[in-house]
């Protein structure tokens, strides 16, 4: 049998309305009769307490020594294991939060030395490059095909088609690389 909620409250230095908060949290279990193992709740207390928040360890009372002959072997305090599973404990949440503001710090900062791009600008401007480059090179057949024809002494109109068949083939090409900004 364990210790009702106020008297595990004296026993942990807090009110019991902290210790009905615990145990509906789940951050300390109560036996089915709604007492407190006060054993496991002091080991599940202090795991999965923000330690900022812990009140200070209560004095110890002051009790007459017990002979040696008569003292009982220590229990074991519960594993970890023991204990009723909430998925991670406040220390290991508070240190991911912590991780991800220090994150979040270190690219603000990063954006404001303008080591950061925009991948929504960044695309865009890819984008427009590649259609300045395409739109270039389809003119170009146009600009160069009487040149070309008249060095080699064929048909300007002959050399245009030829040249715009081939400029269009590799422009297709150019057109299946697709940038990856990951």
């Amino acid at each position: 049998m364990g210790l009702s909620i106020r008297a595990y409250a004296r026993h942990r230095g807090v009110s019991h309305v902290s210790v009905l908060r615990a145990a509906k949290a789940g951050r300390i279990s109560q036996e089915p009769d709604g007492t407190i193992d006060p054993v496991k709740a002091d080991a599940a207390w202090d795991a999965q307490t923000d330690p900022a928040r812990k009140a200070p360890a209560p004095a110890p009372e002051k009790a007459a020594p017990i002979p040696p002959a008569t003292q009982a072997s220590p229990s074991p305090v519960p594993q970890r294991d023991s204990l009723p599973s909430t998925g991670t404990n406040f220390t290991q949440a508070r240190t991911a939060h912590e991780v991800a503001k220090a994150q979040k710090a270190r690219i603000q900062v990063q954006r404001l030395k303008d080591e950061v791009i925009d991948r929504a600008n960044a695309l865009a401007l890819v984008f427009k490059l590649a259609r300045q480059e395409r739109d270039a090179w389809v003119g170009w057949p146009a600009r160069v095909a009487g040149l070309m024809a008249a060095e080699i002494g064929i048909d300007p109109h002959v050399m245009q088609v030829l040249l715009e068949t081939h400029v269009r083939a590799h422009l297709n090409e150019l057109a299946d690389i697709k940038p990856d900004f990951h």
